[in-house]
């Protein structure tokens, strides 16, 4: 495991994490995410050494694939640059083309994976092509001038899967425009992490004959509305011991949120954490929940991980006072846990909440330099009615509310389980973004998304490779409950040991390496992922070369 002793490293990691993982997000957060006019503006240096490193190309793509859909009126007959980036420094006659679906993110935030990741790996494995290929609306690659609702209606995945197969069948790559790279002749095989890992497993039954392969890395192929099993992960793998305070101290916050609503107790349980002025009480239960979520932060490689969620863990689950501060709300702590229906549980749970009021104030509170609402609130109707090319928040929040889903909810907990994270953070109050920002009231059209195969999407050459602790296995064929598939060069079908989010697609300099770098159950599973790559770009060649021995 990696360990992290100082607080300012852990401070830094769970706010980059959270900001990509936790729903819904306070309108600070969602803030950061704003785009600066600046073009290098926000970058890091490793970031503008990438950019340097690797050029970025464009290819002009049609905004509006499907003129005969009216969810896209009034159509365009524009175009727009679909950015990319490639490195051939490996690629030799006959090997594929590698292409890593961005996702969600600015393209560049992949580079990582082309330089020393899975990307750069397979191309070495195949005497292969290396790509990583921006999705629409994300970084640069902007088919509209604004992000009003109306000209968002192109942000669809099946318009997106539409830009990656025009992709392949167009491009030409710098330095290799006489190099016949077309599906035709080449195996074109995509990677995709988490929204795009489900992305690329839909673009191979989708683009069958443009995609030979596809490898999909902590997929979500089923879509989900009310997604409260993303804790499920946590609540197994995590110390029981936390799990089993982190319920406790939860129904003591619920039986007075909900239970106590019209009373003084909703007041002093908001003072004991030092909120006393975060005005709806919802807000008030998700700014202190980011512990539990520390979980998809945790990364085999040191510089890519937090170890938040463990230490939440053994704070939450210590018996003996951690913050020395916190003793002098020991009286209000007890009497919040009588009135909170456990009152028989006193003398272990009184330095546990203590320990827990330390641990939101270190990451939360202390950490607010305005108004508390200011800091921690989700309402804010002037915010959410930006709509200018910088507001990138809107993006992925906008697929969430039109066809993915993933609410991460309390209140969805089935009644006979005690949750992880407070019942006030609900269907509605989790939408909240969507009605505010988009003027949607209506659930995500998740069935569109699942009638691709959903929990039992399978087909020739489609590998899933999912990490037992990942919190969004339970949107993906790794799904506890689901029947356990053989896996088979034709469909891999891999869970790595206690790994975590997409951690094969990170990777290592060689000199970077040590005996537990990378751990062994990922080091296996690349093998394992070029192994069976190797083998698909084998059969391309046989059914390609074969008509010719004839």
């Amino acid at each position: 495991m990696v360990r992290y002793g100082a607080v300012a490293g852990l401070l830094a990691l769970v706010s980059a994490a959270q900001a990509i993982q936790k729903h819904p997000l306070p309108i600070s957060e969602l803030a950061k995410q704003i785009t600066s006019r600046d073009p290098h503006g926000g970058l890091s240096t490793r970031d503008l050494d990438l950019e340097a490193l690797y050029p970025e190309y464009n290819l002009s793509t049609p905004i509006d694939h499907f003129h005969n859909d009216s969810t896209y009126e009034p159509h365009s007959d524009g175009t727009f640059n679909l950015r990319y980036w490639f490195d051939a420094q490996y690629y030799k006659p006959g090997g594929p083309v590698i292409v890593l679906a961005g996702g969600e993110t600015s393209g560049s935030d992949r580079l990582p994976f082309l330089q020393k990741g899975i990307v750069y790996q397979l191309a070495k494995a195949t005497n292969g092509l290396g790509v990583i290929l921006e999705h629409r609306y994300y970084g640069k690659s902007i088919p509209v001038p604004d992000f009003s609702t109306e000209n968002l209606r192109f942000l669809t995945t099946d318009q997106a899967l539409a830009d990656t197969a025009y992709f392949a069948q167009n491009v030409k790559f710098a330095g290799l425009e006489d190099v016949d790279l077309s599906p035709e002749k080449t195996p074109w095989i995509a990677y995709g992490g988490s929204y795009a890992g489900a992305f690329v497993a839909f673009l191979r039954v989708v683009y069958p004959d443009v995609y030979y392969g596809a490898i999909s890395s902590s997929g979500v192929p089923e879509a989900i509305w009310d997604y409260w099993k993303y804790f499920e992960a946590a609540a197994t793998y995590g110390p029981p011991a936390c799990v089993e305070t982190t319920q406790k101290l939860t129904h003591i916050i619920d039986n007075i949120l909900i239970g106590k609503a019209d009373t003084d107790y909703v007041g002093k349980l908001k003072a004991a954490f030092g909120l006393p002025n975060v005005t709806y009480d919802n807000d008030f239960a998700s700014t202190i929940n980011g512990g539990i979520y520390g979980l998809q932060s945790l990364n085999w490689d040191p510089t890519q991980s937090s170890n938040s969620f463990f230490i939440y863990c053994s704070n939450v689950s210590s018996d003996s006072v951690i913050y020395p501060a916190t003793e002098a709300r020991r009286a209000s702590v007890e009497e919040l846990i009588k009135v909170g229906g456990y009152e028989d549980e006193l003398d272990t749970l009184a330095n546990r909440f203590l320990n827990y009021i330390g641990y939101v104030n270190l990451t939360s509170v202390s950490r607010c330099s305005g108004s508390q609402d200011a800091c921690f609130s989700t309402h804010d109707s002037d915010f959410y009615a930006r709509d200018d090319v910088t507001q990138s928040w809107r993006l992925w929040q906008y697929q969430v509310c039109t066809q993915w889903g993933y609410l991460q909810t309390g209140s969805g907990v089935p009644e006979d389980q005690l949750p992880l994270i407070s019942r006030t953070i609900d269907v509605d109050y989790s939408a909240l973004i969507c009605r505010e920002a988009f003027n949607l009231t209506k659930p995500a059209d998740v069935e569109y998304i699942n009638r691709l195969g959903g929990f039992n999407i399978s087909y020739p050459r489609l590998a899933f490779i999912d990490g037992e602790w990942d919190p969004w296995r339970a949107a993906g064929v790794h799904a506890i409950g689901l029947p356990e598939r053989t896996s088979t060069l034709s469909e891999p079908y891999i869970l790595i040991d206690r790994a975590v989010h997409h951690w094969d697609e990170n990777g290592l300099f060689p000199n970077e390496t040590t005996p537990d770098l990378p751990p062994a159950p990922v080091a296996d599973a690349q093998k394992q992922i070029a192994t069976f790559v190797q083998g698909w770009v084998q059969e391309f060649t046989d059914a390609v070369t074969k008509p010719n021995e004839l």
